[in-house]
């Protein structure tokens, strides 16, 4: 615990690193959802026989809510991260995806924090990496 304490300090963490491991397992459930429609380039290429017909459908119906719910989910828990919070997150997405190194944690906040806006959270939802993203960055930075 002394630890997690003393780099939470070191990068001066304003979100928890906890709330973003569930954004990565949120994001992570939406691009699986995505990809797995377009596989081996099989786009929604099903072949049914005559009594499986009607059960895919209502499957699909309830793929299609379940992740459109989970971006939902997730649209809503970022739109509830006051400024200095979802700066926070971009700041470790940027260190991620590879944009700054650990060492610049306040350079990515500083280039992060004017990115933040209302449409913060369709920025994040459009990336398509964006659980990786989160957990290389958490783990880069020893959160």
């Amino acid at each position: 615990m002394n630890m997690q304490n003393s780099r939470q300090r070191e990068f001066d963490l304003t979100i928890d690193p906890e709330t973003v491991r569930l954004f990565v397992l949120k994001a992570r459930a939406i691009s699986a959802g995505l990809s797995e429609d377009y596989d081996a380039g099989h786009e929604h290429e099903v072949e049914l026989d005559g009594q499986s017909r009607d059960r895919h459908s209502h499957d699909g119906l309830a793929e299609e809510e379940e992740e459109n719910l989970t971006a939902s989910e997730l649209r809503a828990l970022i739109e509830d991260l006051n400024v200095d919070e979802a700066a926070d997150l971009l700041a470790i997405t940027f260190i991620g995806r590879g944009d700054f190194e650990p060492g610049e944690w306040e350079q990515a906040v500083s280039e992060a924090r004017p990115r933040v806006n209302k449409r913060i959270a369709t920025y994040f939802l459009s990336m398509p990496m964006l659980g990786e993203w989160l957990e290389e960055g958490l783990e880069k930075i020893g959160a």
